[in-house]
Order: C-alpha cells, then structure tokens, then sequence
C-alpha cells in the first residue's frame, strides 16, 4: 500500500488527528523526498506501541533528545521502501530490543501525529509526520534500550504510562492502544 493509500484510508479520531492527517495527505503529494530526514520543512517517520501478549502493558522509552517519554519511532530508512509499517518495526525492535509484530486486530495505522521538532545542531526546526502502529512483543522479558537512543525503556501499567504522556496527541495514541490490546 502506498503512502497515499494508506492515509486515504485512516479514520481520525478528533479534531487534531483530522487536521494532522489532513496537512500529512497534503505532505505525501508535495514532498520530493517524503522519507528523508533531510527534506524540510517535514518528512515521515513511524513508531510503534509496543505492548506484551496479555495487552496489560506498554513500553515508553525516554527519548535522549527530547527528555520526554514516548513510543519507539524513528525516521525511515531508505531499505523501508516507503512502508510505514515497516519503519514503525524496524525502530520498534532497535529501541527496545524486542521481537515485535503488528497486532492483529488494530487499525493499520493505529494513529497519526504531527509534531515540530526543535532546531538542533545543524538541522532547522521541521515538523515529524508520525505514522504510528500498535505492535506486540513476543519476548517482554528481553526489554533493552539502546543508549545511543534513549536514557531507558520502562514496560508501564496503562495508567502510569498515560500519567507520564505530557500532551494530548499522546494520550490520544495511547487510549486507542489500549483499548484494542485487551484480548
């Protein structure tokens, strides 16, 4: 599925998941190199909700940059091809360690995001178009980060990981995730 394709057929859940898919479509079609963490003022990334196989947990990773906790996720790889899903994956498994596969019965994206990421170093201030997937770990017990990525990785209760989401969008993604992950 394309990229174009795979955002026609997401359903938002409020008022700033609709207007972040809305510039995200918008993005897609404009954007010469949309994968490319060089292209400004946007490109796409993909991350992932990871949660172990009773649904009753979810991991957060202190992100080194930010200082904030969130999901694993990161910017695409040129071997991603362009499928989301895959990027969302692939940065799962290298933050967390973990062997992961997409839940079977959540929607394909779980959620969507816009966010400005602050200027640093040599990069400008641009914004992260976040295709987000709710994912399943087969190994919780293996949890490690990596320290070139974050300061941790933390399996949480529900509650406290909504207690540590610092923003709206968040809380958002995570109240999706879990609902759908109960089995």
């Amino acid at each position: 599925m394309t990229l174009i394709e795979l955002l026609a057929a997401h359903h938002p859940e409020d008022e700033k998941e609709r207007a972040d898919l809305g510039a995200m479509r918008d993005f897609a079609t404009s954007l010469a190199e949309p994968f490319s963490r060089a292209q400004w003022p946007a490109h796409f990334t993909g991350s992932a909700v990871v949660v172990t196989p009773d649904g009753a947990r979810v991991c957060l990773v202190l992100h080194a940059k930010l200082q904030r906790w969130l999901q694993p996720g990161g910017h695409a790889d040129a071997a991603d091809l362009g499928a989301m899903e895959t990027t969302a994956l692939r940065e799962a498994r290298e933050e967390t360690g973990l062997e992961v596969s997409l839940h079977h019965a959540a929607p394909r994206p779980l959620d969507v995001d816009v966010h400005v990421i602050p200027a640093r170093k040599a990069d400008p201030e641009h914004r992260h178009l976040d295709v987000r997937y709710l994912v399943v770990a087969a190994n919780p017990e293996a949890l490690a980060h990596d320290p070139n990525e974050s300061h941790g990785a933390q399996w949480l209760s529900w509650e406290d990981a909504l207690a540590r989401a610092d923003e709206a969008p968040l809380r958002r993604m995570l109240e999706k995730a879990r609902r759908l992950s109960r089995f």
